[in-house]
């Protein structure tokens, strides 16, 4: 059996699929809709509808995967403005996760019109058309974002969409996200579906502003970053504001890009360990309280 094959679809409510990680133990899409968060957590959120009217969109899609968010926005783009000029990064770790969503013909269950883009995407690693110019970098994202930092990459979009933080914490810290601050546009939009406090604390420590983004298949909202200040529409809650003052805030660190799991996991441990931040625990308790009593 070929490492693609090992990966089987799993139904999603919105008709789509998706696959399940044995290696992060966990699954890449809610089970709520794998097409619909793509278009939902991602494509909304990054305003891309309306970039669509540039003659040049510029993409950086972290942690690739089935390629859904890659899919979405070529769809959303192209049905705005079909001349708009899509340069597009991948970052993906396993070659054989897009593979294996095209062996499965996953695409087919939503009618995505890109199948060809795709397709020699996953296989390839690189596609130029007449309106499109994509590469997905096989390996550690980490080192990946430092090779795009150094050809001045800059996107108007980021997808940020590993898996966990506390599953894989590499992809959450302060280090890697001030990389992808480093790709981002000047007025470009950075969507997460986490709203984790020390992803939020992250993101605010390499000067980015944040927003709320609202709830997709989930209770939690998720998360945007930008450059410059948000709507008011997507401040944070009081319960969020206050959630960042407490030991959960405390950051991922990994001063040089390339310390693993365990140890990432361990040095924050430690350092909630002696702070004297307020436990995330009773800020819990106090949050459920007051929800109750309205």
């Amino acid at each position: 059996m070929s490492d693609s094959e090992s990966f089987i679809p799993q139904a999603t409510a919105d008709g789509s699929f998706t696959f399940f990680s044995k290696e992060f133990g966990e699954s890449f899409h809610s089970h709520y809709g794998a097409r619909q968060e793509s278009f939902l957590k991602f494509v909304d959120v990054t305003e891309l509808v309306h970039k669509a009217k540039k003659p040049v969109l510029r993409l950086l899609d972290v942690c690739y995967g089935l390629g859904y968010n890659t899919a979405a926005a070529l769809q959303s783009i192209w049905a705005v403005n079909p001349t708009c000029y899509v340069e597009l990064i991948g970052l993906e770790l396993n070659a054989a996760v897009p593979q294996a969503a095209i062996t499965h013909n996953l695409f087919d269950s939503w009618a995505c019109e890109y199948i060809e883009i795709l397709t020699q995407l996953a296989f390839e690693y690189q596609v130029e058309t007449h309106r499109c110019k994509a590469q997905l970098l096989i390996g550690d994202a980490r080192s990946s974002i430092q090779q795009l930092n150094e050809a001045n990459f800059l996107a108007d979009a980021i997808f940020l969409d590993p898996f966990s933080p506390p599953q894989c914490p590499q992809l959450w810290t302060i280090e890697f996200i001030k990389r992808l601050a480093l790709s981002l546009n000047e007025d470009g939009i950075l969507a997460t579906y986490s709203c984790a406090a020390a992803v939020r604390t992250a993101l605010l420590a390499v000067g980015l502003q944040i927003g709320s983004t609202p709830p997709v298949g989930r209770r939690t909202p998720g998360t945007m970053a930008s450059h410059v200040k948000f709507p008011s529409s997507s401040n944070l809650s009081p319960a969020e504001k206050e959630h960042l003052l407490t030991r959960a805030a405390i950051p991922y660190r990994d001063p040089e890009l390339s310390d693993s799991a365990d140890v990432i996991l361990k040095r924050r441990q430690l350092e909630q360990e002696v702070s004297s931040l307020e436990p995330t625990s009773r800020w819990r308790k106090r949050w459920l309280y007051k929800n109750l009593e309205n």
